[in-house]
């Protein structure tokens, strides 16, 4: 089993602006390095390998007539459930709605929540404090894709399995 999601990389510059954010040292908070920060259109968790193909089929036929997507981060960072620090980013739900709908016969939503999207910056015991940094940017998503997450502790590691233009 591989824990996959389904997701959209920003491109170098958004990465630009998110390194100038502070990283200020707090006790039991990991900071993300720039290899993590993805926007999960949906986590789908470990998955059996011999669902991995039938995913990759599912999703380009549901992604085929899907076109670019505008995305714009900000305005300011936040706190996502006290364990995580977030750059919020606007313009995914719709994308993010196609996805789940795709997904969830093969892959079962085991706990629903109500979606956000954000670039994941620090995990751990996140402080209040450190919420609230002004952030923005703006880009095009040109492509979704499927990642394996064969990250090790200090040395994350998503492996692309397909990707999906958005034309």
């Amino acid at each position: 089993m591989t824990r996959l999601s389904v997701a959209i990389r920003p491109p170098s510059r958004v990465c630009d602006v998110l390194r100038r954010l502070p990283r200020e040292p707090a006790s039991r908070v990991n900071w993300s390095a720039p290899g993590q920060w993805l926007v999960t259109l949906r986590p789908l968790g470990h998955v059996p390998e011999h669902v991995t193909g039938p995913l990759v089929d599912v999703l380009a036929a549901e992604l085929a007539g899907a076109g670019p997507v505008r995305c714009v981060l900000g305005p300011v960072t936040r706190r996502i459930g006290g364990q995580w620090l977030g750059a919020p980013v606007a313009g995914l739900d719709e994308l993010a709605d196609v996805v789940f709908a795709a997904t969830e016969p093969l892959v079962p939503v085991t706990h629903p929540q109500p979606f956000q999207a954000d670039v994941v910056l620090a995990r751990g015991r996140v402080p209040a404090a450190l919420a609230g940094q002004p952030v923005a940017a703006e880009w095009t998503a040109g492509t979704v894709e499927l990642l394996a997450d064969r990250s090790a502790p200090g040395r994350p590691r998503f492996d692309q399995l397909a990707a999906f233009p958005l034309a």
